[in-house]
C-alpha cells in the first residue's frame, strides 16, 4: 500500500522557519563552508605557515609537509603529487616567500580538485531518476530531503521513494522530509525494496514527475548479499525504465577518511557510481580524502555537506573548497 503525502499544518509550522529565512547570499555560502571546515583547516592549514616560515622549498620543508597532508587524509598518491607540483612550481618560478609557497600549493590542490567539478546536470528524461546509495550513517536519506529542496527551489517536481526497507526509521524520516518539501513519498509497510522503488517511478511517470530520488538500506561493502541486493535494485530500476537510473549517487561520511576510498570502489563496481555526495565535513578534520578521491578514484563530486540544515547541501565548487582551507 502506497503512502501519499501532503504537509500537514503541523509540518508547515516545522518547516516555516527554514522557508520563511532570507535566502543567504553567496558570500555567507562561502563563510558558512570556511566554518565547516574549521576542523580540516585547524589540521591542515593551520600548520603550513610554520612550514612555510623558512621560504623555500627545501628537503626538509617537503618533508614536513609530506607528513601534515598524510596525516590530514589526503593520501599517498595525492601526496607524491601535490609535493613534485609544489616543487616543479618553485623551481619554475622562483618561489622564495611564504606566501608564494602557500600559493602555489593552493594552486596545485585546485587544479587537483577541478575535474570533480562536475555539478548535477538534470537532462530531458522524464522521470529522471537518482540511485541513491552508502553505508550506514552516512547521510543518505537526510541528503535526499535536502536534494529535495534544492530542486525544488528549481522549479521541478520530486517524488521520493523510501526503498530503505530495512532500518525502522528509514521510512518514517523519509515521510517527514517529504512532508516538510511538500513532495510525494511513495512507501510501504514492508517489502522489497526494488518493488518499492519500481512502483515509485511508475507513480512518477503517471503523475508527470520530473525527478525521483530514491533511497536504498545502508550496507557495508563486506556484506556482499546486501551488495548483491542493490545490485539487484539497480536491475529491476531499469526493468522500470531501460535509460535508468540517470545518476547513482554514493553518498560519503567525510569522517571516514580513506575508508571513503574503498566505499566508492566497492559500490561503484556492483551499482555503476557516477557521482558522490560528501557529508558532515563540518564534523571532520578529514577533509583532505577529496585530494584522494581526485587522485585514486576520481568521481564528480554532485554535492558537499557542511551541516544539518536543510540549505548545508550544496554543489561542490573547487575553489571555494580550497579557499577554507587556506585561509
Amino acid at each position: 500500500m502506497f503512502s501519499f503525502l501532503k504537509k500537514s499544518a503541523d509540518a508547515k509550522d516545522t518547516a516555516a522557519p527554514d522557508d520563511a529565512a532570507p535566502k543567504p547570499a553567496e558570500r555567507s555560502w562561502r563563510e558558512r563552508l570556511k566554518a565547516g571546515l574549521a576542523r580540516t583547516r585547524a589540521q591542515f592549514g593551520g600548520k603550513l605557515k610554520s612550514i612555510f616560515s623558512r621560504g623555500k622549498v627545501d628537503d626538509e620543508l617537503l618533508e614536513e609537509l609530506e607528513t601534515l597532508l598524510l596525516t590530514s587524509d589526503v593520501g599517498l598518491e595525492a601526496t607524491a603529487h601535490l609535493l613534485a607540483e609544489l616543487k616543479a612550481r618553485a623551481k619554475r618560478d622562483q618561489i622564495d616567500t611564504p606566501e608564494g609557497i602557500q600559493g602555489a600549493l593552493s594552486d596545485a590542490l585546485h587544479e587537483l580538485l577541478l575535474p570533480l567539478e562536475k555539478p548535477l546536470v538534470i537532462s530531458e528524461k522524464r522521470p529522471y531518476v537518482i540511485m541513491i546509495a552508502g553505508v550506514n550513517g552516512a547521510g543518505k536519506t537526510t541528503s535526499i530531503g535536502k536534494l529535495a529542496k534544492h530542486f525544488h527551489a528549481q522549479g521541478l517536481s520530486v517524488l521520493l521513494a523510501a526503498g530503505d526497507t530495512f532500518r525502522a526509521a528509514a521510512r518514517e524520516q523519509l515521510q517527514t522530509w517529504g512532508e516538510r518539501n511538500q513532495v510525494t513519498v511513495i512507501s510501504q509497510e514492508s517489502g522489497d525494496p526494488a518493488a518499492v522503488i519500481f512502483d515509485a517511478i511508475a507513480a512518477a511517470r503517471a503523475r508527470g514527475i520530473d525527478i525521483v530520488l530514491a533511497d536504498t538500506a545502508g550496507r557495508l561493502p563486506t556484506q556482499l548479499h546486501l551488495m548483491e541486493e542493490i545490485a539487484k535494485v539497480r536491475r529491476v530500476i531499469q526493468k522500470a525504465d531501460p535509460t535508468a537510473p540517470h545518476e547513482t549517487l554514493l553518498v560519503l561520511d567525510a569522517n571516514f577518511g580513506q575508508n571513503a576510498l574503498a566505499q566508492v570502489q566497492s559500490f561503484d563496481k556492483s551499482i555503476g557510481v557516477t557521482g558522490l555526495i560528501v557529508t558532515k565535513l563540518d564534523g571532520s578534520a578529514k577533509g583532505g580524502v577529496i585530494a584522494a578521491i581526485a587522485r585514486q578514484c576520481p568521481k564528480p563530486i554532485r554535492f558537499i555537506g557542511i551541516g544539518e540544515g536543510i540549505d548545508d547541501l550544496r554543489p561542490f565548487v573547487a575553489r571555494d573548497f580550497v579557499d577554507a582551507l587556506f585561509e
